[in-house]
């Protein structure tokens, strides 16, 4: 058995190299079935048909599909043996031949039958909407627990899906991906097979899980806040991550340019270190067992002192697209995050004059009218792109780090420069004067866990502001 997955490993290795080639190669059709009324009473979809249409067709762009035509299909009802009417099953049966058409995409979540029997009807492959981020995943995926976690979702997806009447695809399907897997008919790995290896993969993913825990806890003893991104894909988290961290993350103008979490240490205005955490971006209809599968990923997002909820504003969706944020955020577990979510309207700079002054207004009304203080519930505009916004920004997530910090009035003489440096590398300095005779005054920020060893030290220190 051993040796039967290793060969399927191998298999799935010599694969990856030629998938771009395949891809953009094959010409695909995607077909948006959207029905006119939500199922059981559901709230209508707060996209419109156009931009669900448009979704998916980034979505297979994402991996470099050659999208040949991108067609929404509104239904009245969902037919349980393939979704679709009888009548558009053979129209798209004749547009798929006509165009030589080698994959079609299905912008829903389709049964085992479903899919089974459309590929009968049509000739070709096809895939819906899990498939396909799956697909997409398995290729972004670099580091090693990223890749482990798309795998063990994409096998528990297949093993839905093997059955042996598969065999009359004439491409044939199987493994890690669609685009070229070693075949259906052998039945790649069987349902033992997959299990096995998803067994693995949890041992794997257990010791990844350990290893990121220790991870955390020594993060823990040198206490730096967490400033997690979270957002929809293609908000731009990514590009303002690089711009706060001077990091060199990709950031592309793709649906899930990002995969893999990258965190790096960043210092704020005052001198305040924090771990600045970028994330995988959310999508809507993201299948519930990735959530699952990334959770251990995303465990940033969930203890982060400060969520940075990143929007493109430019976009025709975005109130729609935030609430689809806020419906994974409380998948995770997050149920209340809105004292510590920073909303960032991003991309400014692709806004018409018009909007972009209106929206600037409204952040600002809201600066003055949510609360007396620095910080508030007000969104910040900003463009990761130019760097407008980027100050106001950092002032906002200072200013919500301050309100479980106290502050300090401190008098230095002059000849005390080992207690400034101290102040320097243990707080935040808020204010410095001197007086004449070289006397330091400093208004001084400190961390709670900081706090016994700062007034061991300066124990005249005058207590400016309390801690919330």
């Amino acid at each position: 058995m051993t040796d039967l997955i290793s060969s399927g490993e191998a298999r799935l290795q010599a694969m990856a190299a030629p998938e771009g080639e395949i891809a953009a190669a094959t010409h695909t059709l995607v077909v948006g079935p959207y029905l006119t009324r939500p199922a059981g009473g559901a709230p209508a979809p707060a996209r419109s048909v156009q931009a669900r249409i448009e979704e998916a067709a980034g979505l297979a762009a994402a991996i470099e599909l050659d999208v040949v035509e991108a067609m929404p299909v509104t239904l009245p009802r969902i037919r349980p043996s393939t979704y679709l009417g009888k009548g558009r099953v053979e129209e798209i049966a004749g547009l798929v031949r006509a165009r030589e058409i080698g994959l079609v995409v299905m912008d829903c979540a389709l049964s085992p039958v479903q899919q089974r029997n459309l590929e009968k009807a049509w000739g070709a492959k096809v895939i819906d909407r899990t498939g396909l981020i799956l697909e997409i995943f398995g290729r972004r995926a670099s580091t090693r627990e990223g890749t482990l976690q798309v795998e063990h979702a994409h096998l528990a997806y297949q093993r839905s899906r093997l059955v042996r009447s598969w065999t009359h695809l004439e491409r044939q399907r199987g493994g890690f991906g669609f685009l070229g897997g070693p075949g259906e008919t052998q039945i790649e790995a069987d349902r033992r097979m997959i299990q096995e290896r998803m067994t693995r993969i949890e041992r794997d993913l257990d010791a990844v899980t350990r290893t990121r825990g220790l991870h955390r806890q020594s993060r823990a003893r040198v206490p730096y806040p967490i400033v997690a991104l979270v957002g929809y894909t293609n908000a731009g988290k990514s590009t303002l991550f690089n711009a706060l961290t001077k990091a060199q993350v990709v950031a592309q103008d793709m649906l899930f340019a990002t995969l893999d979490p990258t965190a790096r240490a960043t210092k704020l205005p005052h001198g305040e270190t924090v771990i600045l955490s970028d994330t995988v971006g959310f999508i809507s209809d993201l299948p519930t067992s990735l959530i699952a599968a990334f959770r251990a990923t995303l465990e940033d997002v969930i203890e982060a002192d400060i969520l940075l909820h990143v929007r493109d504003v430019s976009h025709g969706d975005t109130e729609a697209q935030a609430e689809d944020v806020g419906q994974v955020l409380r998948e995770l577990g997050i149920e209340d995050a809105a004292d510590r979510v920073i909303e960032v309207w991003n991309k400014a700079d692709l806004l018409d004059a018009d909007e972009r002054t209106r929206l600037l207004n409204l952040s600002r009304k809201g600066n003055t009218t949510q609360r007396n203080d620095r910080d508030s519930a007000a969104p910040v505009l900003v463009s990761a792109v130019t760097g407008e916004g980027l100050s106001a920004l950092t002032s906002r997530i200072e200013a919500r780090i301050a309100r479980s910090r106290s502050t300090f009035a401190v008098v230095l003489p002059p000849e005390d420069g080992a207690a400034l440096n101290w102040l320097y590398e243990n707080a935040e300095v808020l204010d410095r004067r001197m007086e004449e005779g070289g006397t330091l005054h400093l208004a001084v920020r400190v961390a709670p866990e900081k706090e016994p060893r700062f007034l061991n030290r300066f124990g005249a220190a005058r207590r400016l502001t309390r801690a919330e």
